[in-house]
């Protein structure tokens, strides 16, 4: 068996040695389950493995070897977030004890396509209890379920969310790549906080029946690697219509299943870029350090247009809660009606009184008042629901990113992804550190964060955004970022930051 190294596993890298019959994908899963043995104990990354996996992949080993490859994921090991349904022998619960013990009836529509492009599915990760939609005062990457993730640069520092196993599990090399999922910095966030690349596509290019919901106007899955170059792979295997959802249906043709044919190290020239100041004055170190970044896209020819300013007012964050809370009672009772028989919470009253009956584990730190005030809305066919998403799309698209974009004649939008993460408060919940994450979330549009570099050992990242089906677009630009920076550099697994 060739040896695999601690860190620096890529996509290609591990392709090229199961063409060349020097690793197999059963060698793969083995290094990678070892990875979770030697290091969950302390990251609390991963929640549950799946019991198949070595099974999978040596069927996929006979597989290439009788008839070829399917692809690039063929016999390679992702991970993904535990609100993301598997029809297997692991349990979806969102991180919750509520849902212990629940079995999804069938694949999702994201792990349908990772298997039919031969990946295995190797574990689900811990993750923010229910995507971090059930208090105002929790702490990222504490779930009930599976505890607190922890982030491996620094472990008393947070990991970010609420996909933050997902990111942890990239960072730490448990896995060559993860899914995490998002509603309003869920993947960026995580992703700048454990120097890896995250993908918030635009809604409706992944389909998303069998996640559990938060906000149908704002939710996506979207992948996190550890190189644009992987996070490309992944994405083209997550895209296509869902018949479940029908955001997908009217987008086909705007999906690619290649996305790495937009990956030019060279294709900045004449770009243009805005940068949203806006986002800055967080953190001087990492203004600082993304002005350099931004001087490196200029070298090669970039356009920057500076400044521009991307508005998320108090209006639109009020309109996007409302928008929230209508639509989590909804999608979350939609999705609770249809679990097997045998899991007992099938309401969101139900999951409130759960919560409440069992506050000792399932409430130690933090409530459910968001829970609660999602249980107290109307229908979606309230007059202050539909205004509130008028509002959203109003401000966020035709107002906002739709306009800026127009008027300067921009390809995307560039600002630092967010301040350097927190020392963990589990009593006081976060202290968040800034973040740009609104702007696209809330409007649905395409937003990728790269490693940018590091404020005291801490990573941060930096952010490409735009228009919607733009992801080639973003692609190109963070690939060719990440090629001219090559600012990414392994986890040191410090225990506190020593300034």
């Amino acid at each position: 068996m060739t040896e695999i190294p601690e860190f620096a596993v890529s996509i290609d890298w591990a392709q090229e040695k199961m063409t060349r019959e020097e690793l197999s994908s059963e060698e793969l899963v083995r290094f990678y389950l070892g990875r979770i043995r030697t290091l969950n104990s302390k990251l609390k990354a991963v929640i549950e493995i799946n019991p198949d996996a070595l099974a999978i992949a040596t069927a996929l080993d006979d597989e290439r070897s009788a008839k070829g490859t399917r692809g690039p994921l063929h016999g390679i090991p992702v991970i993904l977030k535990d609100n993301i349904d598997t029809g297997d022998k692991m349990m979806t619960t969102a991180g919750s004890l509520a849902l212990l013990g629940s079995r999804a009836k069938k694949d999702s529509q994201v792990a349908a396509g990772l298997r039919r492009d031969g990946a295995v599915i190797l574990a689900k990760s811990n993750l923010s209890e229910w995507a971090n939609y059930r208090s105002l005062r929790a702490s990222s990457g504490w779930s009930s379920r599976g505890g607190l993730t922890r982030n491996p640069y620094c472990l008393d520092r947070s990991a970010g969310g609420s996909s933050s196993g997902s990111a942890v599990a990239v960072a730490a090399n448990m896995s060559i790549g993860a899914i995490g999922t998002e509603t309003d910095g869920s993947i960026i966030n995580p992703s700048s906080h454990n120097s890896v690349v995250g993908i918030k596509p635009t809604v409706g290019l992944v389909g998303r029946s069998g996640i559990v919901p938060i906000c149908h106007s704002q939710d996506t899955a979207g992948p996190m690697a550890r190189s644009v170059r992987d996070a490309a792979i992944l994405l083209g295997a997550l895209t296509g219509d869902d018949e479940l959802d029908t955001a997908t249906v009217p987008h086909g043709d705007r999906s690619h299943r290649d996305y790495t044919q937009f990956l030019d190290g060279d294709g900045l020239s004449g770009v243009r870029i805005g940068v949203a100041r806006n986002f800055f004055g967080y953190n001087q170190r990492l203004d600082q350090l993304i002005d350099q970044a931004l001087q490196l896209l200029r070298d090669v020819g970039a356009i920057l247009v500076d400044p521009v300013e991307v508005e998320v007012t108090r209006e639109l964050r009020i309109a996007e809660s409302a928008v929230m809370s209508f639509e989590f009672k909804q999608d979350l009772n939609a999705y609770l009606a249809g679990l097997d028989q045998a899991v007992a919470v099938r309401s969101l009253a139900l999951l409130i009184e759960f919560n409440e009956q069992n506050a000792d584990e399932v409430m130690p730190y933090f409530k459910q008042e968001t829970l609660l005030q999602a249980e107290e809305k109307g229908d979606l066919e309230s007059s202050e629901y539909l205004a509130a998403l008028q509002q959203c799309r109003q401000l966020s698209r035709t107002d906002g990113l739709d306009k800026v974009l127009h008027d300067y004649s921009l390809d995307a939008i560039v600002a630092p992804s967010g301040g350097p993460a927190w020392v963990i408060d589990l009593l006081n919940g976060d202290r968040g550190s800034g973040g740009c994450s609104s702007a696209a979330a809330i409007a649905g549009y395409p937003h990728i964060t790269v490693p940018a570099g590091y404020v005291h050992d801490l990573p941060v990242g930096i952010s490409f955004f735009g228009g919607a089906f733009q992801e080639p677009v973003l692609l190109k630009i963070a690939y060719a970022f990440e090629q001219l920076s090559n600012a990414r550099r392994d986890p040191t697994f410090t225990l506190s930051l020593q300034l």
